[in-house]
């Protein structure tokens, strides 16, 4: 006799399948990065899968491989809504139905209409389906830069900075490291490591000369290494460091937001590091998907602020976000942000 999985054995298996979407976070490009478990027919945990690099299955196949037999007459909860094209893997929904799978719980729908479906085909086939499980933490979480891709052609675009309790982001003689704390810079590293491409101008580039690298606690160069994309018309020096072989670069030689994005279109999680200018183009231009601020418990007094003209002249006119979240890391504070104003999904 099958076993009813309760609310709380469902939501436990989402929060496994939601940490193994984040772990394969900067591996799958451009397809989404997605989390599976497999109950068994006791409710028992039998398989967690991820999805792997382009080219290899996707998550629900590697937690079935995992189960096994143990599979059949179980339960599959999912990030993402099963799959139901025949791309290079083959669809997600046919394979928990060949695997036995009789219950197939996921967070959020597949916006993409060349693989959206597999609930139907489920349903048809008499499997068991609910979905919204969690569906705000996977939207928050390691679907968000891919849904906001699907949903408006652009890369999602995060600008992260850090800066003292009066929003400086350097001293008046031009110091800026380090601004926060060993903790946020450990933070940074590891975020830079789940996403596709770094962006920072090229007056970053001549003041820093930063490495623009993932890198682990260590100091060894992380799995996964974002590309490195410069943005301006100024020359860069040949040794800058930002054009090693540590990771790949990419030149682009314009001033203008658009054509930023659109020579990053095959990317799907962008982040945006630049200087304040950078930033500001940016924020002017409405391409700003969410803010990572770091902000120390310093005053400085003087010196350079995180933002410059960012078209705004009035209080009436600011660009207005609200918090997500507040995290106290080591001495420091990261806010999450968003723009106040929900995104139209049919804007260009």
């Amino acid at each position: 006799m099958r076993h009813e999985n309760s609310a709380a054995d469902l939501d436990a298996a989402m929060q496994i399948a939601i940490g193994a979407a984040e772990s394969a976070r900067g591996f799958t490009s451009p397809n989404p990065a997605v989390g599976a478990v497999v109950l068994d027919a006791a409710g028992r945990i039998a398989g967690v899968g991820m999805t792997q690099p382009p080219g290899g299955p996707h998550a629900e196949v590697v937690a079935l491989r995992e189960a096994g037999d143990a599979a059949r007459g179980g339960t599959a909860v999912v990030t993402l809504e099963p799959c139901n094209h025949h791309g290079r893997t083959g669809p997600c929904s046919q394979a928990l139905l060949d695997a036995g799978v009789v219950a197939v719980h996921y967070a959020v729908g597949d916006p993409n209409p060349e693989a959206a479906g597999g609930a139907e085909t489920l349903v048809s086939a008499g499997v068991d389906v609910t979905s919204g499980l969690r569906a705000q933490d996977v939207e928050r979480g390691p679907l968000r830069a891919w849904l906001h891709r699907q949903r408006t052609g652009r890369p999602h675009v995060t600008w992260k900075y850090a800066a003292t309790l009066d929003g400086r982001s350097a001293a008046a003689d031009g110091t800026s490291q380090w601004i926060t704390g060993p903790e946020a810079r450990e933070r940074v590293h590891a975020d830079r490591a789940k996403l596709d491409a770094i962006v920072v101008g090229t007056g970053t580039v001549l003041a820093d000369d930063p490495r623009l690298t993932a890198r682990m606690p260590d100091g060894s160069l992380a799995a996964h290494q974002p590309v490195r994309v410069v943005v301006g018309l100024g020359d860069i020096p040949a040794d800058a460091r930002v054009l090693d072989d540590s990771a790949p670069t990419l030149l682009l030689r314009t001033h203008d937001v658009d054509e930023v994005l659109a020579a990053l279109a095959e990317y799907t999680d962008v982040l945006l590091e630049g200087g304040p200018r950078l930033a500001g183009a940016f924020l002017a231009a409405g391409r700003v998907d969410r803010i990572q601020a770091y902000l120390a418990p310093l005053v400085l007094g003087a010196g350079p602020s995180a933002v410059a003209e960012a078209g705004v002249h009035t209080i009436d006119g600011a660009l207005r976000f609200r918090h997500e979240s507040v995290e106290t890391i080591g001495p420091d504070l990261l806010l999450s942000l968003v723009p106040a104003v929900s995104e139209n999904p049919d804007s260009p």
